[in-house]
């Protein structure tokens, strides 16, 4: 029995096997095992080949969302537990403050560029989500994880470089779920 929904065998979803050896990891790792060291972050940044008829992305992402959750909630518990409340939130508010740096810059100017003859993210998506960013950060306008876990931008030439980007995002679902 399947794991997760098929999409039509006409279809391309995750690769069903690559997604349930994951996911035993996932579990030993998560019960502690220590020949299995897995992040929040791991899960995050995981990735599955395409084929026909494989797994609805869609379901699978949702239970790697709840995953990555699940274990970004368990190292908040050690670190705040080993480090003490105060020095993990002044940590977390360090991680902030270093996004709002980045965020403050000008506009067309947050990230560096990809080279003229290279594709990168539309500074204008790119600009207008990061001023939803500050206003998250500086004045507690709410804003959800999946939001910041699901933006997609458009590309273009000379755009943003999307590496950059990205990684600040990864920052702010960090913080995020921080402070949860």
């Amino acid at each position: 029995m399947a794991t997760f929904p098929t999409v039509k065998r006409s279809k391309r979803g995750y690769d069903p096997e690559e997604v349930d050896r994951f996911l035993r990891l996932a579990r030993r790792a998560y019960e502690g095992d220590p020949d299995v060291p897995m992040t929040a972050e791991d899960i995050r940044r995981t990735g599955f080949t395409l084929q026909r008829g494989g797994y609805q992305p869609d379901a699978v992402d949702g239970a790697l969302e709840r995953l990555e959750d699940a274990f970004a909630s368990r190292e908040r518990s050690e670190a705040r537990q080993s480090m003490g409340d105060r020095k993990w939130l002044d940590e977390a508010r360090g991680t902030a403050q270093v996004i709002l740096n980045r965020l403050g810059r000008p506009e067309g100017e947050r990230f560096d560029r990809a080279s003229i003859f290279t594709i990168g993210y539309n500074k204008r998506e790119v600009d207008r989500f990061a001023k939803r960013l500050i206003r998250y950060f500086r004045d507690g306008i709410p804003m959800s994880v999946d939001e910041v876990r699901t933006v997609v931008f458009r590309q273009q030439r000379h755009g943003y470089r999307e590496a950059q980007v990205d990684l600040l995002l990864d920052a702010v679902v960090d913080v995020m779920l921080a402070v949860r």
